[in-house]
């Protein structure tokens, strides 16, 4: 039986796309307004980032605990194979969660195979990697050597990012709001990356063309046969911001495979509209 690849709206892939190949799909939740949401189900990223702009507050929630019992159970009673690649552990409890419903769902039905893999990455970057694990998983690659590969595409993944406004990082508690007020006076973009699952400011810049120039200059000391790559850019509703990164990295080192897609609502609540993101391995890894 073909193994069942899991992810959540961590991830950041389209529904069409996890549909087409098949990936099942926890929702993180996003709440405004009195309202909660299914990320990129029930809510449209657009709308979060407009919501934002006008200046309502978005907060966010793990995948509701009750639908992954459910999923896993469904597997477990198909006795499916199954790899889930979860949303970093230091920026959602997902993985938590899921890991203590893991053990449940054992108790249960003591022969179920589910790896859960804490893939340290966010948005795209954990994108790639399920993108990844679904290919393989339809090559047909052994249960084992999938997983491990699997692990070795995370730890492999770099992450460089920047925010258009700092205001909202403040409001999620990211940094300071004095910060972001002297952030937006001088027009400070900040640089970030994913340093062990965890979010690390890495530069300050002012302005947005230098902050693409840097990152495409990060992506050249830290990136391995770019080329034969399929890179990833995730924006916060700013596609030409996304286009723009795009082209420079095409002139830059020639790379012709590119997957662009729209941060969605669980991530864009904290990152904020602007906000744009790079996504592409330390080693490349041929498989």
């Amino acid at each position: 039986m073909s193994i069942q690849i899991i992810t959540d709206s961590g991830s950041d892939l389209p529904y069409s796309y996890l549909q087409k190949h098949n990936i099942a799909f926890l929702p993180l939740l996003v709440h405004f307004n009195g309202e909660e949401y299914e990320d990129f189900i029930t809510i449209e990223p657009k709308q979060v980032y407009d919501a934002m702009r006008n200046g309502q507050i978005v907060k966010t929630a793990q995948s509701n605990p009750l639908k992954m019992k459910e999923l896993f159970t469904k597997y477990a009673k198909e006795n499916r194979p199954c790899l889930y690649i979860a949303f970093s552990s230091q920026l959602s409890g997902t993985y938590q969660t899921a890991m203590a419903i893991r053990s449940e769902v054992i108790e249960e039905y003591p022969e179920f195979q589910l790896t859960i893999i804490d893939s340290k990455c966010a948005s795209l970057g954990q994108g790639l990697v399920v993108m990844k694990a679904a290919e393989l998983a339809e090559k047909g690659m052994p249960y084992n050597l999938l997983c491990e590969t699997i692990a070795s595409y995370c730890r492999h993944m770099e992450h460089i990012f920047t925010v258009d406004n700092l205001e909202f990082l403040a409001r999620g508690g990211r940094i300071s709001k004095t910060a972001a007020m002297v952030g937006g006076l001088l027009n400070i973009k900040p640089l970030l990356h994913v340093e062990d699952g965890k979010l690390i400011p890495l530069e300050k810049l002012r302005g947005r063309k230098k902050v693409l120039k840097r990152m495409v200059e990060i992506m050249g000391e830290r990136g391995d046969d770019l080329q034969k790559q399929v890179i990833g850019i995730s924006h916060g509703d700013d596609e030409e911001a996304a286009l723009e990164l795009k082209q420079l990295i095409e002139k830059t080192y020639g790379c012709t495979r590119f997957f662009i897609t729209e941060i969605g609502g669980a991530i864009g609540a904290h990152a904020g509209p602007g906000t744009l993101a790079l996504f592409f391995l330390n080693k490349y890894i041929e498989v």
